[in-house]
Formats: structure tokens, C-alpha cells, sequence
């Protein structure tokens, strides 16, 4: 019965994401002020390795993975929400959390919360180059006991993301590729509790890019806004790497995006069978760049 929920609620996530897609690109397909922009780069909000820009934001996002557990395989569903919020143009905090539900044994409830700060280092317009520092924070017992651990975990993060804008006329149709990443330690709080290296990389193609600044081949309204990708988030731990492949697409539009990711586990200790992850991205800064989504401080 779990399986088959599962299914549905998937099917029924994506036949909503595709209906939106439609309508929504009718209505905004202009990406002019999206948040992590650079030169004429837009990075989107990628799911599983964090983009480099900083902003005013918020991001629901829906997971289902199946893990190795003490009893076998383990079905685990995941509901995440994050919060940006600027204050500066340069600055931003945010606060998070989740609410998963697992079986085998079966558990439910929130994660421990989170909370961050993200600094925008430098952006480099010609050749389309941004970085950034942050640190954030898995607040220990914040969760339900069933779900969260006791002790914190404290993660210090550099960003990075290159286009490829600047190659010469003859790799035209190469400019649309972009590349991101994320590398820092996780530092428990626990006596006797491992630490880990996370670490990752996407790999972008923009339509969008390829259409306003390369050639426009015409795509039409869903397509022209697609920007296809693949993520490798990864963690290394006690001589283990654990980590997938998420092959997908993300929809962008100046005021949002919606993405959809398989998740392929690169090996055994990282999952036991293919998950999905599902976004929902807003732009506080773009839908409401005079109130909820100014810098506190300009």
C-alpha cells in the first residue's frame, strides 16, 4: 500500500508540475531579473547541490528514496521548506526544515530545523563566474525524537558557478553549458559521531541562454525556459562516499521555477533503488522587489 501511494502522489506531483509549466510560461517567459545572475548567466536553484547566487526566496521541495536499513530496505518520503531571506544585496540568512516519513520501521515527523547565512563573494559579469561562503546549522533535538538526532551538525560551505559565455564564435552552441558546485566539511557536535565532507557539481544546458544570447531556434513556450541539468551531490565518511545522480530539468521563469530530478544512487550504501525529487521555487525579490522581497538593509 505504501508503494502505491507513493506512486500516485508522485504522478499526481508531476501532471501538476507539467499543467503549471504550460500555463505559467504563457503568461512571465522573461527570466530579465532572476536572483543569481552573472553577466548574462541566470543560475537556477538547483535541488541537491546549492547554486552560488544569494537571495530573497523561498523553496518547497518533495523527495522519495529507498535506503539500506537495519531491516532491509527503507522507503523514505521527505517534504522540505527553506526560507532566504536579504539583508543586503550581498547577505542573506535562511531557516529550514523537514518533514519526513519512513517505513521499516515506520516513523514520521521533523527533522532537526536549520538555519544559514550566505555571503556573495564575488561576481564576475564578463566571463559569467560567482562565488560565495556560507554556514549552516542542523539545530540538534529541534525534531521529533523518532526522526532527528540529539547533537548539531555545523556545515561552513564554499559556492562557485562558471558559464561558458565567453567562449569564442567558433563553440557558440557550447556557451549555454554552465557548471556549479559546493564543497565543506559537516561537524557534529556529538561525542563519537562522525563527521563528513559533502561535496557536488552541476552540469547545465539553458535553452533560454541558447535562445536569447546564441541563436534563437524557435522553441516553443514550455521548452524555451527548460534549462536540462545533471547534479552529483556527495559525502565522504569514514572512508565511505556516498552520493547520486540526478539527472533532470528545472522550468525558470523571472518570478519562479519548477524541477523534477531522478536520483540514481552511485552505489549500495547510497540507495537501493531510484528516487525522484519535485521543486517549487518562488522569487520573492522579482514577485516583490518593494516589500517582502527588499534587503533590509539597501
Amino acid at each position: 500500500m505504501h508503494v502505491i501511494s507513493t506512486r500516485r502522489r508522485i504522478a499526481l506531483l508531476s501532471s501538476t508540475i507539467v499543467s503549471a509549466l504550460y500555463t505559467v510560461s504563457l503568461l512571465t517567459p522573461s527570466l530579465a531579473s532572476a536572483h543569481a545572475i552573472a553577466g548574462d548567466r541566470v543560475f537556477p536553484s538547483t535541488m541537491a547541490v546549492d547554486d552560488p547566487g544569494v537571495g530573497d526566496e523561498a523553496n518547497l521541495q518533495f523527495g522519495h528514496v529507498r535506503v539500506p536499513g537495519d531491516n532491509g530496505d527503507q522507503s523514505i518520503n521527505t517534504f522540505d521548506f527553506e526560507y532566504d531571506k536579504l539583508i543586503t544585496s550581498r547577505l542573506a540568512v535562511s531557516v529550514g526544515g523537514t518533514y519526513a516519513m519512513q517505513n521499516n520501521p515506520t516513523a514520521h515527523g521533523f527533522d532537526n530545523f536549520e538555519v544559514g547565512v550566505k555571503y556573495l563573494l564575488y561576481v564576475n559579469e564578463a566571463h559569467e563566474f560567482m562565488t560565495s561562503v556560507g554556514i549552516d546549522a542542523e539545530l540538534g533535538g529541534t525534531g521529533s525524537r523518532a526522526i532527528a538526532d540529539s547533537h548539531s551538525t555545523i556545515s561552513p560551505t564554499l559556492f562557485a558557478g562558471k558559464g561558458f559565455g565567453d567562449l569564442p564564435d567558433s563553440l557558440a552552441y557550447l556557451r549555454p553549458i554552465a557548471i556549479t558546485g559546493e564543497a565543506g566539511p559537516a561537524l557534529t557536535t556529538g561525542a563519537g559521531q562522525p563527521n563528513a565532507f559533502n561535496y557536488g557539481f552541476t552540469v547545465q544546458y539553458s535553452l533560454p541562454y541558447l535562445q536569447q544570447h546564441v541563436h534563437d531556434i524557435g522553441l516553443p513556450q514550455p521548452l524555451a525556459n527548460v534549462i536540462p541539468l545533471v547534479e552529483i551531490p556527495l559525502s565522504r565518511s569514514q572512508g565511505q562516499t556516498t552520493g547520486t545522480v540526478n539527472p533532470g530539468f528545472i522550468w525558470i521563469n523571472r518570478y519562479g521555477q519548477f524541477g523534477i530530478e531522478a536520483q540514481i544512487p552511485i552505489n549500495r550504501a547510497s540507495g537501493s533503488h531510484v528516487g525522484i525529487l519535485v521543486q517549487a521555487h518562488i522569487f520573492f525579490d522579482d514577485v516583490a522587489p518593494t516589500t517582502i522581497g527588499k534587503p533590509l538593509f539597501q
